[in-house]
């Protein structure tokens, strides 16, 4: 099973972004997305961002990993 994750971008440097989540930071890669900005929520799979979401969709992401993590005794 693959699961891609929401992460805050706090810091972008060219195809590098610094992002949290649960206040874990992690540097991450950027560039299949275009027009990244200081506070935008992003789906990070592997290391890469593969796509930019709004904050309601990352929070319902989260939301179904615990369930999901509940449901499998995590």
């Amino acid at each position: 099973m693959c699961l891609a994750v929401p992460l805050r971008i706090l810091e972008v440097n060219g195809n590098k972004a610094l992002a949290e989540r649960f206040g874990v930071k992690l540097e991450i890669d950027v560039r299949f997305i275009e027009g990244l900005k200081v506070g935008d929520y992003v789906l990070v799979h592997a290391g890469f961002a593969i796509q930019k979401v709004d904050m309601d969709s990352a929070r319902e992401i989260e939301k179904a990993g615990e369930r999901l993590g509940k449901y499998l005794g995590k």
